[in-house]
């Protein structure tokens, strides 16, 4: 033995509280044998006597007494070690890999992000943007942890996880704002509409409103950025329907006016991974703070 076992010194306090080498062995579990061995093996470590016989069993000698005394605050100690040690097996640290659509990554992940840091310091969260079928894909390949997209998702072995709702708006100019009284399909369908790209879910969505109604809509635009829907909405050249988290801060409905439709029009964003993804720490951490989001 080269350095002081930590173990052999809690045996011999055992021994010394229990007053033999047979109750401490009986506690520990082992074999009175292997108890005298430990005992021996720290004698011969600290090249001295720290047990003696009496008529009455065992008992410490002087230096015994000593190294006692030394042996609560060497354990009182090492607790102190094992609890601060402990403390960091509940941080999350690590990186995961977050896909999302490009209007969901400008205006609900910063604040979210910001959450996040101030949460888990240690945690890093890479994200991607790109169309659901893209997000889908790159789960299934595992070469994201996970995606919040607009439901419906179909895919294989995956688990979907809706977590929050989103109502879509109207947006229009501010000086056009008293051209538009009426904001249900019928009315608004021989209106000018700046729409986003045709194949995209949010734009799905959209049609499938009208569609509701027994209207196709014929858009006077088709726009692949919420960004530059809204400029052309606020220069006056028709009206758009926008998910609300992209005009919910004053700054981002500067020059616009905003209402909601009749009847409301909403999606649903889910969280999705692959059903066999280990659902680490970091993971689950993101998927309560977008729980808690307030459109929830």
């Amino acid at each position: 033995m080269t350095t002081l076992n930590l173990g052999y010194l809690a045996t011999f306090r055992l021994v010394i509280q229990r007053g033999s080498f047979s109750a401490a062995a009986d506690v520990l579990g082992i074999s009175q044998p292997a108890v005298s061995l430990q005992i021996r093996q720290l004698e011969q470590f600290l090249q001295t006597r720290l047990v003696e016989r009496t008529g009455r069993g065992i008992k410490a000698t002087a230096a015994g007494q000593a190294l006692l005394v030394h042996g609560e605050r060497i354990e009182q100690a090492v607790d102190e070690t094992l609890r601060s040690v402990s403390a960091f097996r509940h941080d999350v640290s690590g990186t995961v890999t977050l896909g999302t659509g490009a209007t969901a990554c400008i205006h609900l992940l910063p604040p979210l992000l910001q959450q996040l840091r101030s949460d888990y310091p240690l945690l890093r969260v890479g994200v991607t943007t790109g169309n659901t079928l893209d997000i889908v894909r790159a789960i299934e390949e595992n070469r994201l942890d996970m995606g919040l997209v607009t439901l419906p998702v179909s895919g294989r072995a995956l688990d979907v996880m809706p977590v929050m709702d989103e109502e879509f708006v109207f947006i229009a100019s501010l000086e056009q704002q008293g051209m538009f009284t009426d904001l249900r399909p019928d009315a608004l369908h021989t209106q000018p509409l700046i729409a986003f790209e045709s194949g995209s879910g949010t734009r799905a969505l959209i049609d499938g409103w009208f569609e509701a109604s027994g209207l196709t809509i014929a858009p006077a635009m088709q726009l692949g950025s919420i960004e530059a829907i809204k400029r052309m909405v606020r220069s006056g050249l028709g009206y758009s329907i926008v998910p609300k988290m992209a005009v919910e801060q004053r700054a981002d409905r500067e020059g616009l006016c905003v209402s909601s439709l009749s009847p409301v029009l909403q999606r649903q964003l889910a969280v999705v991974m692959r059903q066999d993804k280990i659902l680490s720490k970091g993971i689950s951490g993101i998927i309560r703070i977008l729980q808690r989001h307030p459109e929830r």
